[in-house]
């Protein structure tokens, strides 16, 4: 795996205990995690709008609305989980927020893999990579208990 991506994954990974914590914070002035979630949700929306506009060919394609209904369920997802942090973060903390969350992604990554959901290339759950998934969940615990 080229390094670039490794440091993109690890950028993108410290982005989101940084953004838990911006939106618990927006969270305390705007008194709602629905309308700090939206507002964060906005922003990110604008921004990637703008960016489109620079980069050839990325908006308003016709085949956009051929796709399958479950592809738009991205955006749902993603504003489930803003707001599920917005809301956990000041209430069990920024590392728990992020072991749990981090599990639950473990725990779903290694079933799509395993099975080839949702489009993504098949990788069977083998002992070691069990092993691996098993070792993040109890780091996960243990960082939350201490």
């Amino acid at each position: 795996m080229a390094i670039i991506f490794i440091i993109f994954a690890l950028l993108a990974g410290m982005a989101l205990p940084t953004q838990f914590s911006v939106n618990a914070q927006l969270r305390t002035v705007v008194g709602s995690p629905i309308v700090a979630s939206a507002i964060s949700f906005t922003v990110g929306a604008i921004s990637l709008i703008i960016i489109s506009f620079f980069v050839k060919g990325s908006l308003f394609k016709k085949e956009w609305f051929e796709a399958p209904w479950w592809m738009w369920t991205g955006g749902l997802l993603g504003a489930f989980y803003v707001l599920a942090t917005t809301i956990l973060m000041p209430r069990i903390g920024v590392a728990a927020t992020v072991g749990y969350v981090l599990a639950g992604q473990i725990i779903v990554s290694v079933i799509i893999d395993h099975f080839g959901l949702i489009g993504a290339s098949m990788h069977t759950l083998n002992i070691p990579r069990l092993l691996g998934a098993l070792l993040v969940i109890a780091g996960v615990f243990i960082v939350q208990k201490f």
